[in-house]
């Protein structure tokens, strides 16, 4: 319940503290509404006091219920005083109140004792034959490919001879195995142990190599003769990767219906990216920038 107070000072803070004394309340327990600013008046005269209002909760009183009467008392009272006729010359004689009669108990009757139904007895349970532990299936390996040999005075040796010169200036022990995939196209598989420093990050060591084979091979040759260098499947890896990350890229520029640009990729991935989205419905891809940072864009079309 919210009460009020209204108190004076010569200010307004003055005004708010002596209302506080007088409630035994700080500032943060009340809230003020000023009333009237104080004035000084003229040489003493219409000088008034500054007015406050403050503004406290107090707890609400307690209001203690009478029980109220039965009504079963108040009917019961009022049946037992019956009202009597008046007959004149007669005196009448005192009605008395007839005893309630006691209610006769109702008698139960007796429950039968409960039969218990004989449980039926729980089969045996036979015990189990120990299983025989399951023999590991024998892992399959990949049987390792056979190379046939290079024949002499071919472009494949002239290849592998290359690039056996070339590892082991790099300190590889890996064995380069040249063939004929199509005319003038050269596949090479490096062959050995510990390749990854050989494919380097996402395959710039390998590419590396793979341009220098093809800048020392088609030297002073007429025609041009193509040769690709992997090393444990590399390139196959990363064009199957490539075309994944092409495809959730295009699903979100179709989402989107805004163009992307994608990181910065050689001409080999980004040949990978259009040849994968070529196809696509309402997707259109083309390259910007200038080497090595050229990128690969992929637009939406209506």
């Amino acid at each position: 319940m919210e009460k009020t107070i209204v108190s004076t000072g010569k200010t307004i803070d003055l005004a708010i503290e002596a209302a506080l004394n007088q409630l035994g309340l700080d500032r943060d327990s009340v809230s003020v509404m000023v009333l009237q600013q104080a004035k000084s008046g003229f040489l003493g005269f219409g000088a008034q006091p500054a007015k406050v209002q403050l503004t406290y909760e107090v707890p609400d009183p307690v209001i203690e219920k009478t029980p109220a009467q039965p009504k079963s008392a108040l009917g019961s009272a009022s049946r037992s005083k019956p009202k009597a006729t008046a007959i004149p010359g007669v005196t009448p004689e005192p009605v008395k109140p007839e005893a309630p009669k006691p209610a006769a108990p109702k008698a139960e009757a007796p429950k039968p004792p409960k039969q218990d139904k004989p449980k039926a007895p729980r089969p045996e349970k036979k015990p189990e034959a120990p299983k025989a532990p399951r023999e590991p299936k024998p892992e399959k390996k990949a049987e390792p490919k056979v190379y046939a040999p290079a024949e002499t005075g071919s472009t494949e040796e002239k290849i592998e001879q290359f690039i056996k010169g070339l590892l082991e200036h790099m300190g590889s022990q890996a064995v380069p195995h040249c063939e004929k995939v199509e005319t003038n196209t050269y596949k090479v598989d490096l062959v050995g142990d510990d390749l990854g420093y050989l494919i380097g990050r996402r395959g710039d060591t390998l590419d590396a190599i793979q341009h220098l084979t093809n800048y020392t091979i088609n030297r002073g040759v007429d025609g041009h003769v193509r040769v690709n260098v992997d090393a444990e499947c590399y390139r196959e890896k990363r064009e199957e990767s490539l075309r994944r990350y092409a495809r959730k890229k295009a699903q979100q520029v179709l989402k989107a219906r805004r163009r992307t640009t994608l990181e910065p990729m050689n001409a080999y991935e980004r040949h990978v990216i259009h040849a994968a989205l070529q196809d696509m419905d309402n997707i259109t891809t083309h390259s910007t920038g200038v080497e090595p940072n050229r990128r690969v864009v992929i637009e939406y079309v209506r």
